[in-house]
């Protein structure tokens, strides 16, 4: 089997059957199978799903007789894979004609290459339309080379798409869950498969899927509740510290510590919560190592939020 599509599923009745349909219906010249695990959902995404599998000889479902949440079924689905490749999709996003088709090509072309990611149009769900380029687009893009590697994902974070990633199977699948977080889960994983993978993480900049942004998806659910937000960064931090045990030097990892609460602040500055502000910008100058110019500026007049509004633009 050259390609398993690994695929967990969570109270996603209005979108799987989109999902996996755009999976199944692609065009390979190789054999694939869609791995979906329903971790049991209150709702009828089993249904669905199962609904589906009479169609598709290369659907492959599961279903958790009780809520294992994202790690425990993410360890079935890897646990049931076959294929070479391991592509993993959120059921709940599009994937468009010829990606995996172009991704397995570009793996069997360049040996290097350990996981390969693609640019992802970013939409939103009730109108269908277009809200941005979640690579081209990010803040950071013009740091990320086209061939990057463990060092630029912990010190630039999540700069790829989690269901634009498709990377080599390898002997620890399941050890690369080991990461202790909770909430923020493809992060942490991305740098547990590539510290043990090593090789290069590359971009085709071809749009090959669409990223659903709804009321319930993660990024929703985050922006409105301040706790998760903090308890997010606390994971992306210790991700960064994932780093670590593959080698990566120690100031890289405090470098990409940083940058994850100068994200955090800026996130609280834009909220109006000015006392979390200040306690994520300070704790992002650990040895003084700032992100760019204009983190070393802010954390130089971070008690002043009028003048930190006005350097970043945002003054009315």
């Amino acid at each position: 089997m050259k390609l398993s599509v690994i695929i967990p599923a969570y109270k996603l009745a209005p979108y799987i059957h989109e999902c996996l349909l755009s999976l199944l219906a692609q065009r390979t010249n190789f054999d694939f199978e869609v791995v979906v695990c329903d971790d049991a959902s209150p709702d009828n995404t089993y249904d669905l799903i199962s609904y589906l599998q009479s169609a598709f000889s290369n659907l492959i479902v599961l279903r958790n007789e009780v809520n294992l949440g994202l790690i425990g079924t993410m360890r079935r689905l890897l646990e049931t894979t076959k294929g070479q490749y391991i592509a993993y999709v959120d059921g709940d996003d599009v994937a468009l004609p010829g990606k995996l088709q172009q991704q397995v090509d570009y793996l069997d072309e360049h040996p290097g290459c350990s996981m390969v990611y693609h640019e992802s149009d970013m939409f939103d769900s009730a109108t269908g339309q277009r809200l941005k380029l979640y690579s081209q687009d990010y803040y950071n893009y013009h740091y990320i080379p086209q061939q990057a590697d463990i060092t630029h994902l912990i010190r630039y974070t999540v700069f790829l798409q989690a269901s634009s990633v498709m990377f080599r199977r390898h002997a620890s699948l399941t050890q690369a869950l080991q990461h202790d977080c909770k909430i923020i889960c493809d992060f942490p994983w991305h740098i547990m498969n590539v510290g043990l993978l090593g090789g290069s993480i590359d971009r085709l900049d071809a749009v090959l899927g669409r990223y659903r942004i709804h009321s319930n998806s993660f990024g929703a659910q985050t922006q409105q509740n301040h706790q998760r937000r903090l308890k997010v960064t606390e994971e992306l931090a210790s991700a960064c510290r994932l780093g670590e045990q593959f080698g990566v030097a120690e100031d890289i990892v405090q470098f990409g510590v940083n940058h994850v609460y100068f994200s955090a602040a800026l996130y609280f500055l834009r909220a109006d919560e000015p006392e979390l502000f200040v306690q994520m910008l300070e704790l992002s100058a650990v040895n003084s190592q700032f992100f760019d110019e204009r983190h070393s500026l802010i954390y130089k007049q971070r008690h002043q939020l009028d003048q930190v509004k006005q350097l970043l633009g945002w003054s009315s």
